[in-house]
């Protein structure tokens, strides 16, 4: 057997914030959602004038990334790249850039999905979220 990490209560929280703090210094409105290795949802922070869309399209990106574990983006790139038959995969959401996993040791901890404005400022947010984890 081998030990596994999980997320924490204090590790989301430093997440979040960290993703909130890259999301307000922007002057960008979006929706933050972080997931646990299963793709079950941490947290969910909708910031003042995120569209309430990105109230689900957050944290099926971070749904994707966690059960993937990949960035969400690839998906995307799959997809655009002319396997459409992608889009039929049972149970898989979100398939658009800002879904990031949290990696340690090779290891999915869980993954943050943004939502709100382009998608690689998406992203950015997502990882600027994650780097404060220092992993």
């Amino acid at each position: 057997m081998k030990p596994s990490f999980v997320l924490e209560s204090a590790d989301v929280k430093t997440i979040a914030a960290a993703a909130e703090a890259e999301a307000l210094a922007n002057h960008w409105a979006v929706t933050i959602a972080i997931v646990d290795a299963g793709g079950h949802l941490l947290h969910l922070q909708r910031l003042d004038g995120a569209p309430p869309i990105s109230a689900h399209i957050a944290p099926a990106k971070a749904h994707t990334a966690a059960l993937g574990r990949r960035e969400s983006k690839v998906y995307e790139d799959v997809i655009n790249g002319g396997r459409t038959s992608f889009l039929s995969a049972p149970a898989v959401q979100g398939l658009l850039e800002g879904g990031v996993p949290i990696m340690k040791d090779g290891q999915c901890l869980g993954a943050v999905g943004v939502s709100g404005v382009k998608s690689s400022e998406d992203a950015q947010i997502a990882r600027a979220g994650i780097a404060a984890l220092g992993l």
